[in-house]
Formats: C-alpha cells, sequence, structure tokens
C-alpha cells in the first residue's frame, strides 16, 4: 500500500487509466477486474479521509485516458489552441470524475467496508443514471462494456450493460473484501469468495443458452462508407462531388434489398436535394430496392433543424403473386413520415448551451450544423423493403433506454449511423462499434451500423461483428442478415429487476448497518 496521500492519488490514478484496456481496441476485460479490485482494496485501506480526493483521481485517469479522443475532435476542428483544448479536457473529465468521487466519499463515510459489496451495486446504479441523466447524459465507458468478451457477458441479455456494471462492482468489492489482511471473520471471506464463485459460474452458464433463435429468413442489405473527409463535409462545392459518389458507390449494389447511408451522407438541407432526392428514390424502386440515408431538415418557418434519417424507394415489397401487377412506385415527398428526428442530441456539437454567450468565444462552439431541435424520445421504425428499422443517430446507441422505446414487436434491426471522422485515428470509433454489439446482445436483434469513415460492420444478435469494413476507405459493405424472432428478458423487463436487486441489496446493508450502530 503507498503511504503518502500523494502516492495513493497516483496510484488511484494510474488504476484509472488501466480501466481503458478493457474497452475497444484492446478489449483486454480482465484488466478492469483487476484495476478495479486493486482501487476498492486502495479505498479501503484509506480510512475516511480524503477517499472524495481519491475517487476523483481514480474518475480522471479512467476519463482522462479513456475518452482521450474527445481532444482530436476539440483540436483539429474546434479552432482552439492546445492549452484552450487541453483546458475543455480537464474541464469535461473533471465533471465525469465527479461522480465516482461523490461516491467513494459516501461509500467510507457511511458504510463500514464489510458492507460494500451489499451498498456499492445500488450506488453504482444510481451514480451511472445520474451520469446517463444531467445535461442530455454522457454514458459513455460504462463499466459493463468492457466484458462483452468476458465472463460476465452471459448477463448481457438479462440484466443489460448497466447491470453487468453493477454485478461486476459486487464482483470487485466482494473479491477485495476477500483479499484484506485484517477481514473481521473467516465467514466473511468465505462469503466473498462464493460471491466471486457464483458471479462468474453464472456468466459463463448464461452465455450458453440463446434467448433468440433464426427465423429461417434472412435480408440482403448493403452499406455505403463514402469516407468524406470532415473538413469538406459542408464545403458548398463539395456538396454535389460527394452525392454523386454516394450515387455512384451504390450502382452495383442495387442488389440490396435495402441500402443503407451513413449520418448526414447528403450534405445538402433536405429542402435543397428533392430533385437529388426524388432522383434516388426512382432508382431504388426501379431495382425492386430501398435506400436509408442520414439528410439535414430544416424548416423555414418554424427554423428548426433536424438531424434525420429517411427512407426512400420500397416502403413494401411489390407483391409477385398480387392481381396489379403495375411497377410499385416510390414513397418520397418532401417531410413524409418515413423518417426518423434525433433525440439525443450532442452539447456543443449539435446544440450549444448558453448559446448566446458562448457563440463567439471560439470556433468550437460555432461549428456547422451545431444548433438542432430534439425529436420525439418514441418514434416509428423506419420502413424499407417490408422491415423495420429501430433507428438511433451517433452516440444516441450508448442510450438502451431510448433504443427500448423505439422496438416494437414487428422490429427487425436496429440500425445506427455515425459520422466518426471526428476523432481521427483514435480509439473512439472503436469503442462506439463496441457500444453497438452490446446492444444487439441486450435486446437480441442484428445491429446495422453505418458509417462515413468507419468502423462500418453487421453485428449479429449475439454481439458478434459478422462482417466489417476498415477504416477510412471508401467502401461498400454487402451481406446477408439472418432475422431472428423471440426476445431477451432484458428486452421484456428492461432496468427494473437489477434495482429490485440492487434496492434489496441496499436494504439488507442498512439493517445491518443499524444492528452495527446498537452493538456499538
Amino acid at each position: 500500500m503507498p503511504n503518502s496521500l500523494l502516492s495513493r492519488l497516483l496510484a488511484a490514478l494510474i488504476l484509472g487509466g488501466l480501466l481503458t484496456l478493457g474497452y475497444a481496441p484492446f478489449s483486454q476485460w480482465w484488466v478492469v477486474l483487476i484495476a478495479f479490485v486493486a482501487f476498492i482494496y486502495l479505498l479501503a485501506n484509506n480510512g475516511k479521509s480524503h477517499n472524495f480526493k481519491l475517487g476523483f483521481a481514480f474518475g480522471l485517469g479512467w476519463f482522462g485516458v479513456g475518452i482521450s479522443w474527445v481532444h482530436v475532435s476539440i483540436a483539429d476542428f474546434g479552432g482552439l489552441p492546445l492549452i484552450g483544448s487541453l483546458s475543455l479536457m480537464l474541464l469535461l473529465c473533471s465533471y465525469l470524475a465527479l461522480f465516482p468521487a461523490t461516491l467513494c466519499y459516501l461509500l467510507t463515510r457511511y458504510f463500514s467496508r464489510r458492507l460494500w459489496p451489499l451498498v456499492l451495486p445500488f450506488m453504482w446504479l444510481v451514480m451511472e443514471w445520474l451520469r446517463s441523466e444531467l445535461f442530455t447524459g454522457f454514458p459513455w465507458l460504462s463499466l459493463g462494456y468492457s466484458q462483452l468478451h468476458g465472463p460476465l457477458n452471459g448477463w448481457l441479455p438479462v440484466i443489460g450493460e448497466i447491470g453487468v456494471s453493477s454485478v461486476l462492482v459486487l464482483f470487485c468489492s466482494a473479491a477485495a473484501c476477500w483479499l484484506l489482511p485484517n477481514t473481521q471473520n473467516k465467514g466473511n471471506r468465505q462469503a466473498g469468495a462464493l460471491v466471486v464463485a457464483i458471479i462468474l459460474i453464472s456468466g459463463l452458464t448464461l452465455e450458453q443458452h440463446s434467448w433468440v433463435s433464426l427465423s429461417g429468413k434472412t435480408a440482403k442489405i448493403a452499406m455505403v462508407q463514402g469516407n468524406i473527409q470532415q473538413e469538406l463535409r459542408w464545403v458548398p462545392e463539395q456538396d454535389l462531388p460527394t452525392m454523386l459518389k454516394y450515387q455512384n458507390m451504390t450502382a452495383e449494389h442495387w442488389d440490396a434489398e435495402v441500402v443503407i447511408w451513413p449520418e448526414a451522407a447528403v450534405p445538402k438541407l433536405e429542402s435543397a436535394a428533392i430533385d437529388y432526392l426524388h432522383e434516388m428514390d426512382k432508382l431504388a424502386v426501379a431495382h425492386d430496392s430501398a435506400l436509408i440515408t442520414g439528410i439535414v431538415n430544416y424548416n423555414f418557418e418554424t427554423r428548426e433543424a433536424y438531424n434525420n434519417l429517411i427512407s426512400l424507394g420500397l416502403k413494401q415489397k411489390p407483391k409477385l403473386d398480387a392481381e396489379d401487377l403495375s411497377l410499385p412506385r416510390g414513397q418520397y415527398y418532401y417531410v413524409h413520415g418515413n423518417r426518423y428526428a434525433k433525440h439525443h442530441l450532442l452539447p456543443i456539437g449539435e446544440f450549444i448551451p448558453f448559446e448566446d454567450w458562448l457563440r463567439n468565444l471560439a470556433p468550437i462552439f460555432d461549428l456547422p450544423m451545431s444548433s438542432f431541435s430534439r425529436g420525439s424520445f418514441q418514434q416509428a421504425n423506419l420502413q424499407a423493403s417490408g422491415y423495420f428499422f429501430a433507428p438511433a443517430i451517433c452516440f444516441e446507441i450508448a442510450f438502451p433506454k431510448q433504443i427500448a422505446a423505439n422496438l416494437y414487436d414487428h422490429t427487425n434491426f436496429i440500425i445506427t449511423v455515425s459520422n466518426d471522422a471526428w476523432f481521427g485515428h483514435s480509439h473512439g470509433p472503436a469503442q462506439h462499434l463496441e457500444i453497438a454489439q452490446v446492444r444487439a446482445k441486450e435486446f437480441g436483434l442484428p445491429v446495422l451500423r453505418a458509417t462515413n469513415n468507419g468502423i462500418s460492420a453487421f453485428i449479429d444478435h449475439q454481439g458478434h461483428i459478422q462482417s466489417r469494413l476498415p477504416q477510412f476507405e471508401a467502401a461498400v459493405l454487402s451481406d446477408t442478415i439472418p432475422l431472428v424472432q423471440g426476445q431477451t428478458p432484458y428486452r421484456l423487463l428492461g432496468n427494473w429487476p437489477m434495482w429490485l436487486m440492487a434496492l434489496l441489496s441496499f436494504s439488507a446493508a442498512l439493517y445491518f448497518k443499524q444492528k452495527e450502530s446498537v452493538k456499538s
């Protein structure tokens, strides 16, 4: 154990930074277990002083290293000097570090360490719920994502990623208390060892069970990755070349039932691109296909802008046995109903908090397309060629509650589109893909991820990558995606079973805490 406060803070900072190795592209799930157990052990031996600082240092390492990719977008496209971009990163990471810091203070202030395994799952749920809700939420790097390839991933379809996070902190706190040399009695150590064993064995056992089954039907789908440089995306002279590039890249792939273009693939406002959209609508229909694309729409009457996904071409597959053998006609007209408007907007990137004050401070607060209106939380699925797609644009895929609200009995796929060109060669896009894999595992549905410059991928209902494109290449990915039937427990029940179990555990801790007070 480090002796001085400074050395303990440094140790907490390093342990927090090590968590990054548990997420993609590194995917060393076991590092998270070791680092978190070590931090709980450090916290348990720190007494009751300076634990807020210890938690803050841990959080600063966790987010400072884990979301370092945010700095790429600030430095490369934000127009700030290095000192300004680093200051903004420090401010963001310090805000996120307040959550584990507050948790550590409350945990060590009010509960003896032998109660931590009972207390931490509930406190962790509360902490992560707050982190995903306050100021529109930023639930990135939640611990459960690190276990996609670990022994706890069998729990994902049962209690979801946030539930796996709670189980992980239960596992780690039990293991840390088991390792403490001055544990009060042998019974506590045995209980800790039993909890660790049960969690590992149950996770491995659940992984062997398939909650959904293949329906025997398939869909042929293609995704176009245009690889448009970020600095050219909103240059007016590049509008036509970009639209022609996507059209030409799609030309050889109309044999797919559905073609998907990424977020804002059409760089013009929808009202200015109507002729182009009608042309793509006709092309899709002529090939008995459909096209889903990202586009921005601006209502000049209400002065509202929306980051949209729209569907063109076939809404339903043509019925070959129908009496009317006339060719099906396209569905598109301006502001037609088969569309989705992004709900979770990205601060700074898509809306500016305190806009009147911040707009003129620096270019990062005045980026193109950074003043959007919010779509509804629950919306109808996109329809294309008779299939139903639950949409998520960019980091919306990190909000399972929103995804769940847009899943219906008829939903065939989850579709997520993004533009990760903001983050260059960092590990941000790999983490983004991993989050999409976890959503597939949770809900037992294939996830189709189309991006501007990667990582575009088809993900099966078990969270495995079926096929993918390399980053920073203009290419088309075409594959046959199996359809599934059935639902996972998490899709049926959501988060409330985990909340109930964590609350019961927390109540038990309060009971034992009261007994401790009576004895003392």
